[in-house]
């Protein structure tokens, strides 16, 4: 039988050491003939990217020596850090940034390192025996310059610049007949799931491109993942349609599954992809509605989108060739994964997951999609998870608190995959709201638009709207209902704390205290992010003071905890120090930790340990419960 135990109390098999020692991160799939590549970063390792390779017929191995960590810093959040082409691998040094390459059976060499020059998004111009990829060069100072630039496989040949003169670049793709190049390319403000245009060049004969055409997009029409189908026609996703779905270039433009539904995501990394190519003329593709993610074909000849039946809720990355297709994939029972599909038989086949689940399904809570009202009649979504623990049950009348959690981006999206990190909570007796705020991804371009002008607004009303909305349907504690987000999300939070009265406590994880400060001291990818989400800098600077936190502190009341790394290049430090130092003058109940060598995210098992536990702690003094597990105190000022 059950014991009871007040919520939060409840001891969990769910551990921050199961969370660390045996989960690893999958990350971007590279398929070279019948060999799949994939990084995969351990947190057991301090966070290091590894690279591995499954071979047909043999188990996966490990392609590289201890020391290399594969991470492009382009844009800072990276992505496209490696690639391989006919068993050659060239890939990213985190520590020194160089593109190294490596022969089948030979040991890492350097193939283009230059101080300040960053690369990603690699693609094989066999034929010209060159790389074409991404360079973001911060070799001259002030705000670096970004290009689509060519490095020799032949180390003595220098190499050339194919496309200068906008602000981003992503995308270069080769067409099969190696004639052609596209690209996407946007400039400030916007962010790509802002405006990018999608270009297009022949090139001539002495390896350089004749005069580029735009061919679609532009500043209000987001396009992603240009690629070339096997008979060389160009498919990109648009979200000209107010939704972004797929379409190609022929003798005109033509929507190949119009739908209202998103076949896109927001490209904060490179080398995202959501579909890819099963035969010319078919399609294997992935796409969302209201927040349900589904992987179908489309017959480009027919016309017909034919969903699979297949026994998960998230899919990215999709890959084909050989036959099969490969893709990482999720549910609510299965962890992100490393999957194998037939395309014939539909049979899946998994190759790696995160983690082996090794806890008995009575510990994991089932996620619940719920839509709610918010501000001016319109109504926000998000996914609901009430507390489950096999072994416990809450004394008669208790109601659980509330964690709600506010996703980065602020594009992001929330996701039903299997997390420990959020089965950590629900386990010990929180129910948990992961909300999908206007601005989130998934619900099309009006709705991501929502942001718009007004964040630190929507976003938080919506977060408290679904607060307010549980707690009046009879599910959650209205006097213990917490907010917690990391980035973007620690921005909502820490507005939620101090221009709401809706939460009792809350937890910033590297977020954003100060807009004027982002504003005046981040990388180049985001620095003009606010322009759009707030107002031009400085010309409404007024905005800016009007809704960053650390100004406004004297209406903080609420406890609150702050976790930040001392190296993050996104946010820095002094955001989460400001914070700190005005609540504590305030005499508010908070604590502050600063982790070691850590950037923007947590990635090392002691620091992710740390953060979890100091965190469940904080609850535990604020919420008045006893935790289950012994944790290392940490020190709340003013409590």
């Amino acid at each position: 039988m059950p014991l009871t135990a007040p919520y939060g109390s409840w001891k969990s098999p769910i551990t921050t050491e199961l969370m660390t020692a045996k989960t690893i991160g999958l990350n971007a799939l590279c398929l070279d003939g019948a060999d799949l590549y994939w990084s995969e970063s351990r947190p057991l390792e301090g966070g290091r990217v590894a690279l591995m390779r499954l071979s047909p017929g043999n188990p996966p191995v490990e392609c590289l020596p201890a020391q290399f960590n594969v991470r492009t810093r382009v844009h800072e959040y990276g992505g496209g850090a490696f690639a391989a082409f006919e068993g050659v691998l060239y890939f990213i040094n985190f520590r020194d940034q160089c593109l190294y390459r490596q022969q089948p059976g030979g040991r890492p060499e350097i193939l283009a390192s230059s101080p300040g020059q960053r690369h990603a998004d690699f693609t094989l111009d066999r034929a010209r025996q060159r790389l074409i990829c991404i360079r973001e060069d911060h070799s001259a100072g002030g705000e670096p310059r970004n290009s689509v630039v060519t490095i020799s496989l032949q180390t003595d040949q220098p190499g050339l610049t194919l496309a200068a003169g906008h602000d981003f670049f992503s995308n270069p793709r080769l067409s099969p007949d190696g004639s052609q190049l596209c690209w996407l390319a946007w400039d400030h403000p916007n962010m790509p799931w802002d405006g990018t245009t999608l270009w297009r060049a022949t090139f001539q004969p002495d390896g350089t491109l004749g005069p580029p055409e735009a061919v679609a997009g532009g500043p209000g029409e987001s396009i992603f993942q240009p690629e070339w189908s096997p008979d060389g026609v160009l498919h990109f996703v648009s979200d000209r349609s107010g939704w972004w779905n797929l379409y190609r270039l022929g003798r005109g433009l033509e929507a190949l599954a119009p739908l209202n539904a998103e076949f896109g995501d927001p490209q904060w990394v490179f080398g995202m992809r959501t579909y890819a190519f099963l035969s010319a003329q078919e399609i294997l593709c992935r796409y969302t509605q209201n927040g349900h993610w589904t992987l179908a074909r489309l017959d480009t000849a027919a016309g017909t989108l034919t969903p699979l039946d297949l026994p998960y809720s998230d899919y990215a990355d999709i890959h084909t060739g050989s036959g099969a297709a490969f893709f990482l994939g999720g549910s609510p029972t299965q962890p992100a994964s490393i999957l194998r599909l037939d395309p014939a038989s539909q049979q899946l086949k998994v190759l790696r997951r995160a983690f082996e689940p090794s806890i008995a399904p009575g510990y994991f809570s089932q996620p619940q999609p719920v839509e709610f009202p918010t501000e001016n009649g319109l109504t926000a979504y998000g996914i609901f998870y009430p507390p489950a623990n096999q072994d416990f049950t809450a004394p008669p009348g208790e109601l659980p608190p509330l964690m709600v959690l506010s996703h980065g981006g602020p594009t992001g999206a929330t996701s039903t995959t299997l997390r420990y990190s959020l089965q950590y909570w629900t386990s010990r007796g929180f129910a948990v709201l992961d909300v999908n705020y206007g601005g989130s991804t998934g619900y099309g371009r009006a709705y991501r638009l929502r942001l718009n002008d007004r964040w630190g607004i929507v976003d938080v009303d919506d977060c408290c709207n679904g607060a307010r909305w549980l707690a009046g349907q009879g599910l959650v504690d209205p006097q213990r209902m917490a907010i917690r987000g990391g980035s973007a999300g620690g921005f909502t939070t820490l507005a939620a704390l101090v221009f709401r009265n809706v939460f009792s406590a809350g937890a910033s994880h590297y977020g954003i205290g100060d807009l004027e400060a982002l504003a005046l001291d981040t990388h180049k990818f985001e620095s003009r992010y606010c322009d759009n989400l707030i107002g031009p800098y400085p010309a409404r600077r007024d905005l800016y003071h009007e809704r960053s936190p650390v100004r406004h502190v004297e209406q903080l009341s609420t406890p609150i905890i702050l976790l930040q790394g001392d190296s993050d290049p996104v946010v820095p430090p002094n955001q989460a120090e400001s914070m700190y130092l005005a609540a504590r003058a305030r005499k508010v109940p908070t604590a502050f930790l600063l982790f070691k060598d850590e950037q923007h995210g947590f990635r090392k098992a002691e620091n992710i340990k740390r953060s979890f536990e100091a965190e469940l702690y904080f609850y535990s003094k604020i919420f008045k419960f006893q935790t289950a597990d012994e944790i290392e105190p940490v020190e709340i000022e003013n409590l």
